[in-house]
């Protein structure tokens, strides 16, 4: 009995076949997305999008499924009739706006030029009025959902780029019969029965204890925005590893399944990963490393931590509560300076040896003592999640001089991602929440040796790289097992397909934890100075920006 993980990304799209007795994974296939991350203009537009937007093609989406899905039945050479269930993991807050049958906005002719008809990636950051529009309401009604956020809402989430919507495109936001996050979606167009998921609707849209803001909430943010729960976004939401519904028989023909066989509610990429590693137990921090990073961690008690991204009741796991923090920049912090700053000399270094960029600047940096290059970054290339929540941070390096090369740069910012990281713990453990072991999952931990290092050293624990290919696509093939009945729930699906077998443990260095504390303390004077109030530079520079640009 087998069932399909289908894990859709940043970049690309990927399908597993897995086994649903031990989680073993038989085949994968994955799929660059034609179009790829929209923050230039749209296709066949030479009209620049504004600054700080990132749009995709929904269409894209159903041609990974299409692809994918067929290629690895056919690779495992199994009888299609085995796979008894599909879960569904995404990228969230990944907006789509549709009508009322699931149309994309984006494929109607009046709408295709108009780049607020098309869905708007999680990573899309123009909403940040909208986002501090919510919040001065929150705070001046005194909203009780809002603490779940820490008082501040991300730019990311759902309902500011709803409001974008409204503001700026009104004949979209009209138009749209349903705002729905893309993962959703998919289920939607699988299964033809819409729904919503507890973890994203949780995470990115104040879900909480059972609902969403009131309508007068809403009312007061734009009179035109009051109903947009239910009239858009349908009141009902499910719990994860429910049953959406069946394959519909356009799609089972499409796809070489049975019809009707069972596909879990949508969930949140990163949070997939939580089953897919077996990471459900209280005092283990998830870490999913990948572009950026998302830290999760699941515990029985409910409670409000300042500077996280969401408490939700079952937002990964039923019957605890689910604690979400984040980092917005990662892999794609280090890819940026490789692409972008490294001299042609270590291009020339990195094809003489063998090896690419990345390999090469790591092992130059490895060859350092903690602080030898004289450098504290702070890294905020694409905004602060946690402990922040502000879009509008900007990274720095200080202590460049004329003998700063690039190794030391780019062992800097492993070093400020990793401080980031410890940020985020002190965060949980000042509200009683202790962490006392790391589990990563994803590439950027399982291509670097000397990150895995700096992570255990910065952080003083235990950095147990999971070592287990696709988590987070496993993960939604767990969801898909629960789905579809091989098992009772999450945790007993997670024991059984998600066990660690291979798992690298790293420990930290005692001279090196010493060395980084003192580092640590001035990464914390700047991040205070610049992010919580000291000195509003960043924000004067990004708004300088939008003005020029916009």
């Amino acid at each position: 009995m087998y069932t399909l993980g289908i894990d859709f990304g940043t970049e690309s799209g990927r399908a597993l076949l897995v086994d649903a007795r031990d989680g073993r994974i038989l085949a994968t296939k994955v799929l660059a997305y034609p179009h790829g991350v929209i923050d230039e203009r749209l296709p066949g537009s030479e009209k620049p999008l504004p600054p700080d937007w990132a749009l995709q093609d929904p269409l894209d989406y159903l041609e990974v499924v299409r692809t994918t899905v067929p290629a690895v039945l056919r690779e495992a050479g199994i009888d299609p009739a085995q796979v008894v269930g599909i879960g569904i993991d995404f990228t969230t807050c990944t907006l789509l706006p549709t009508t009322v049958d699931g149309t994309p906005l984006r494929t109607l002719p009046q709408f295709a030029a108009n780049p607020h008809a098309w869905v708007k990636l999680w990573k899309h950051h123009g909403s940040v009025p909208q986002a501090a529009q919510i919040d001065a309401l929150a705070a001046q009604r005194g909203e009780a959902w809002m603490s779940r956020y820490s008082g501040k809402s991300s730019s990311e989430w759902f309902f500011p780029k709803a409001l974008q919507i409204l503001q700026e495109a009104p004949e979209v936001y009209r138009a749209a019969n349903r705002l729905i996050e893309s993962g959703d979606w998919l289920v939607w167009q699988l299964t033809g029965v819409e729904t919503r998921n507890a973890c994203m609707a949780g995470y990115k849209a104040y879900w909480q204890n059972g609902a969403y803001p009131s309508r007068d909430f809403f009312a007061a943010l734009d009179p035109e925005f009051a109903d947009i729960v239910p009239s858009k976004v349908p009141a009902r939401v499910d719990q994860l590893g429910a049953r959406a519904g069946g394959l519909t028989a356009q799609w089972a023909e499409a796809l070489g399944l049975r019809e009707g066989i069972a596909v879990a509610v949508s969930v949140g990429d990163a949070h997939a990963a939580v089953p897919g590693i077996n990471a459900t137990a209280p005092g283990v921090m998830t870490m999913i490393m990948g572009t950026s990073i998302c830290h999760l961690m699941s515990e029985p008690k409910l409670m409000d931590v300042a500077g996280l991204a969401g408490v939700v009741d079952g937002g990964l796991v039923s019957g605890m509560v689910g604690y979400e923090a984040g980092q917005t920049g990662g892999g794609d912090i280090f890819a940026w300076f490789v692409d972008h700053a490294v001299p042609t000399e270590y291009h020339e270094a990195a094809k003489a040896a063998g090896i690419n960029l990345h390999a090469y600047l790591e092992r130059e940096a490895a060859k350092q003592s903690v602080g030898e290059h004289g450098l504290i970054a702070l890294d905020w290339w694409n905004g602060n999640r946690s402990t922040l929540q502000d879009a509008d941070m900007s990274g720095m390096i200080v202590g460049m001089t004329l003998g700063t090369r690039a190794p030391d740069i780019y062992r800097a910012m492993i070093e400020a991602t990793a401080f980031g990281t410890l940020v985020i713990i002190e965060a949980f453990e000042a509200q009683g929440l202790h962490v006392r072991e790391l589990v990563a999952a994803g590439g950027l931990p399982e291509k670097n040796a000397l990150l895995r290092q700096i992570y255990a050293d910065v952080t003083g624990r235990d950095f147990v790289l999971a070592r287990r290919p696709y988590a987070s696509g496993l993960g939604a093939a767990i969801y898909g097992a629960v789905a579809a009945g091989v098992y009772p729930d999450v945790h007993a699906a997670s024991a059984a397909m998600g066990k660690l077998e291979d798992a690298e443990v790293v420990s930290p260095i005692p001279a090196n934890q010493v060395a980084y504390r003192a580092l640590y303390e001035d990464y914390k004077t700047l991040y205070d100075y610049f992010g919580r109030g000291g000195n509003d530079v960043m924000r004067r520079l990004k708004a300088m920006k939008r003005s020029l640009r916009g």
